[in-house]
């Protein structure tokens, strides 16, 4: 692999922070970095996108939001609310999480309607749907993958980050394999460069990171010759 395949490895990033006690200065803080490392998008909580957007106007770093975020539990009314509002307040994606206790009961139906509701609400806005496959096994990851697609969504991703575990290559490649032209963020213990490029090299085509600067600048010293 060489330098030139990544060049563009700040565009693959969601500057992320969903940390529930992270303050204002800390969101401020992350924007600023996103804007001087230039990344795809900052993801924030809900309550945060109207001053991400606000800030970030007049750059082409995207404002991501979570929804139904961590447990993905909640009604699809509730989904297609959080949705309708973020957008309203400015957002250009959002990550919505699956049920996946509908899943499990393979009830395929409510999950896919559930999907398909928040993209409708989303308003041909960027849809990524968190399929937390630390709960999963691999046939769920295909079938909701599957699912994820019917629905027209833009995106499958691995994970919350609140879970009990995050990406994996194997994940990663199967849930490519299953979604083929559609795109796959890696979301969920992605610290360093390595694991990022692995993650690129399985197929992801974002990465959700809080660790992006770290990833950045190890990048930057390992090609500065």
């Amino acid at each position: 692999m060489n330098g030139d395949e990544f060049m563009n490895l700040n565009k693959y990033i969601d500057h992320t922070l969903l940390k529930p006690e992270a303050p204002k200065e800390a969101v401020l803080k992350l924007i600023e970095e996103a804007k001087q490392y230039d990344f795809c998008s900052v993801c924030i909580n809900p309550a945060w996108v109207s001053l991400a957007a606000k800030e970030l106007e007049n750059t082409d770093v995207k404002v991501c939001t979570v929804i139904g975020f961590d447990l993905g539990a909640t009604t699809t009314a509730s989904k297609v609310f959080e949705t309708a509002d973020a957008v309203k307040n400015g957002a250009d994606e959002v990550d919505m999480v699956i049920n996946v206790g509908f899943l499990k009961s393979k009830e395929y139906d409510l999950v896919k309607e559930d999907i398909a509701e928040v993209v409708k609400a989303a308003n041909g806005k960027t849809v990524k749907v968190i399929i937390e496959t630390c709960l999963l096994t691999k046939e769920e990851i295909v079938k909701v993958c599957q699912l994820a697609k019917e629905a027209g969504a833009d995106f499958v991703k691995t994970s919350t980050g609140f879970n009990s575990g995050g990406a994996t290559v194997e994940d990663v490649k199967l849930m490519k394999e299953t979604v083929g032209e559609m795109y796959v963020k890696a979301s969920g213990g992605i610290r360093d460069l390595d694991t990022a490029l692995k993650m690129i090299e399985a197929g992801a085509d974002r990465l959700g990171v809080s660790a992006g600067i770290q990833i950045i600048e190890e990048y930057r010293a390992r090609n500065a010759n």
